[in-house]
């Protein structure tokens, strides 16, 4: 009996989804620690206790970091032309040295499932357009066209350390191309051609590629686009090619000057991997740019492939008998990853399309043709099948689907229970969070765990993440800054044209000098389960109380005359601070002062009184990255009376149209 003067204790969370025994013993990761039990002293498995396990495990991972990188690396077989001198060299961050004297090729470890005889007539890539028709590229015929596209390339003058750039969008040529730039030990960077080519330049300027492979348009929505114009564009404003390689997805002849991407993979070649540093870089990945250029990210051969086959191998536990669907553009960190199950010799799925043509219901009918195994989305698709009221689990087969896995926003709490309840109950939900900095995820999927509503499973091995207080302590079951302690082998080796490495050090290590700190507010739980709250550096602080904005969006968004909002939080000069909220309403929704009221209320009661926002404002829409992801800084600087052309850069958003709507609303307020 609880005396009377005690609170009782708050009866623990209980799972959404656990794995059973059977899938617990058969995981990749189980398997993976009993061998670096006996192999490098890793803890052992808990018997009954995966929970335990994992966090044995993960804590052995970071306390003995040498170790861990090392085991992997042997695990996965990682082919080393030649070895390496010592696994981490230099733990610094920023400047940390991985396996120094090693040697190795990222394209010849995505293709070694074609040296099996029994797997090369198996598909590595499934093709899926607006059709929905698929369309398999085998395993051998992946690395035909890789070797002879790698041949061309050389006979182009294409050298390690050069730039080989892609205008294309998620198709196999976008992975061919990929993957014979890394043959060549050449570096790797795209866009997806919904960019403009203002938006591209300024990307692709920085890196001064040397050959351009572009299509003539792209069909999305049911339209054809023509891009033609954009691609003689690009070619004008980037002096430094030698080639331009036409790709005809809409079926027109080369402009005079360019090649033909049929002439270049037609040969009987096996491809000829340059053995690279295991430092040497793989691609360039690109920053959102909303207020100024873009950060210009490179991450290293070596550094992909081991974080990769660590993050693909035992957090998704993907291997041979998957298929990877993941939607995404060229132009999303997303993209790169998804390649990367070739690795494990998964086989990887590529949709080139509208996430919701010709319904809402498209990826889910894209997961049903391909027999996908491992399904990856955004969590703002989640959120738009529930409210269409989409019904996946009862309207198409998705018997092969073992996990639903989403990114590029926090999945509200009631993103879960969607999962749960209209797509399989007995389904795996893995909601992950990282960055294009990382290229990886820092915390996320893990096939041994539990899930729990509103909750990523665990930090990922190797990855010593913790929840910061603004004095650098680390807290638990409070909200703080995520943090990261130690080195990752595919944390940036640089910024392009950055040589003092000083725009590197101001972007992640300068709140806390040796420590990388990525700019998310995350809550650690006791139970080890990790909290995302939505970028710090667009913090809600009323009143010292500190809230992210997904917080928000999660409990404003269920409101079903609430199609998507934004909310700001903004100093003002005189030490007040105005927190507008504004929302994009669904058709036929009037916001009147009961709807205010009601928001309000929502927010008041399901989250805390100090964050009610001052003003709810419609709005015609809310503005996004090119990569879908709500822009915040960007409209707090409009709002605090920054002009527009020093508070957003237009290229880097979707829709510029709505930015000079805010812009207006900034105009107005100081007027």
């Amino acid at each position: 009996m609880t005396p009377a003067n005690t609170a009782p204790t708050p009866a623990a969370p209980q799972p959404l989804w656990q794995p059973v025994a059977e899938r617990i013993a058969g995981a990749q990761v189980t398997r993976f620690q009993e061998w670096a039990a006996d192999r490098y002293g890793a803890p052992r498995t808990v018997p009954g206790d995966p929970v335990a396990s994992y966090a044995a495990l993960h804590r052995w991972s970071v306390d003995e970091l040498e170790r861990f990188w090392h085991a992997t690396a042997e695990w996965f077989d990682v082919r080393f032309a030649t070895p390496y001198e010592t696994v981490l060299a230099e733990p610094a961050m920023p400047g940390a040295r991985w396996f120094p004297g090693a040697t190795l090729n990222y394209a010849e470890h995505a293709l070694r499932t074609a040296e099996d005889p029994d797997r090369a007539d198996t598909p590595a890539l499934v093709h899926v357009d607006e059709t929905h028709e698929p369309l398999p590229v085998t395993w051998r015929e992946l690395r035909r066209q890789v070797g002879s596209l790698t041949a061309e390339l050389r006979r182009m003058g294409v050298r390690p350390g050069d730039r080989v750039s892609g205008y294309l969008p998620n198709t196999p040529q976008a992975v061919v191309a990929l993957l014979a730039t890394a043959a060549t030990g050449a570096v790797w960077t795209s866009c997806a051609p919904d960019f403009g080519a203002r938006s591209v330049l300024d990307r692709f300027q920085q890196v001064e590629p040397v050959v351009l492979f572009a299509v003539d348009g792209y069909r999305y929505g049911g339209k054809e686009h023509d891009r033609r114009d954009t691609v003689a564009e690009l070619r004008r404003e980037l002096p430094t090619l030698r080639a331009v390689v036409h790709i005809p997805l809409l079926g027109t002849p080369a402009p005079e000057g360019a090649l033909d991407w049929s002439g270049l993979v037609s040969a009987e070649a096996e491809p000829v991997f340059e053995q690279v540093p295991f430092d040497h870089p793989l691609w360039v990945l690109y920053s959102s740019g909303t207020t100024g250029l873009p950060k210009a990210i490179v991450q290293s051969q070596g550094g992909i492939l081991v974080e990769h086959l660590k993050q693909l191998g035992l957090h998704t536990d993907l291997g041979p008998d998957d298929r990877f669907f993941w939607y995404t553009s060229t132009g999303w960190m997303m993209w790169n990853f998804l390649v990367s199950g070739l690795l494990v010799g998964a086989t990887v799925v590529l949709y080139d399309g509208s996430p919701g043509y010709p319904d809402t219901a498209a990826q889910w009918r894209v997961a049903e043709r391909t027999g996908t195994t491992f399904y990856g989305t955004s969590a703002a698709y989640v959120m738009a099948c529930r409210k269409a009221g989409v019904h996946p689990g009862r309207d198409f087969d998705l018997s092969r689907v073992q996990c639903v896995a989403t990114t590029g926003s926090p999945l509200p709490p009631d993103g879960f229970r969607w999962i749960h309840d209209e797509v399989a109950e007995d389904m795996w939900i893995a909601s992950v969070s990282g960055g294009t900095d990382v290229c990886s995820c820092f915390a996320g999927a893990v096939p041994t765990l539990p899930v729990y509503v509103g909750e990523l499973q665990a930090p990922c091995l190797g990855t010593d993440l913790q929840a910061w207080d603004p004095h650098g302590k680390p807290v638990v079951d409070e909200v703080g800054e995520l943090v990261v302690t130690k080195p990752m082998p595919s944390m940036p080796i640089r910024f392009w044209n950055d040589p003092d490495g000083s725009r590197y050090r101001e972007s992640y290590f300068e709140m806390f000098p040796g420590t990388w700190r990525h700019g998310d507010w995350i809550t650690v739980t006791a139970r080890g389960t990790v909290v995302i709250h939505g970028r710090s550096d667009s913090t809600l602080n009323r009143q010292g109380v500190r809230m992210g904005s997904a917080d928000i969006y999660e409990a404003v968004e269920r409101l079903p005359e609430i199609r998507e909002s934004l909310v700001i939080g903004v100093e003002q000069p005189d030490g007040g601070y105005w927190m507008p909220l504004f929302v994009h309403l669904t058709e036929g929704a009037v916001l009147d002062d009961a709807l205010r009221d009601r928001i309000k209320r929502t927010i008041r009661e399901q989250l805390s009184p100090r964050h009610v926002p001052d003003e709810v404002i419609e709005a015609p829409g809310v503005p996004h990255t090119l990569t879908g992801k709500r822009i915040e800084v960007p409209i707090k600087r409009l709002l605090q009376g920054t002009p527009l052309d020093k508070a957003v850069n237009p290229g880097s958003v979707d829709d510029i149209e709505l930015v000079r709507f805010y812009e207006r609303v900034a105009r107005d307020r100081s007027a």
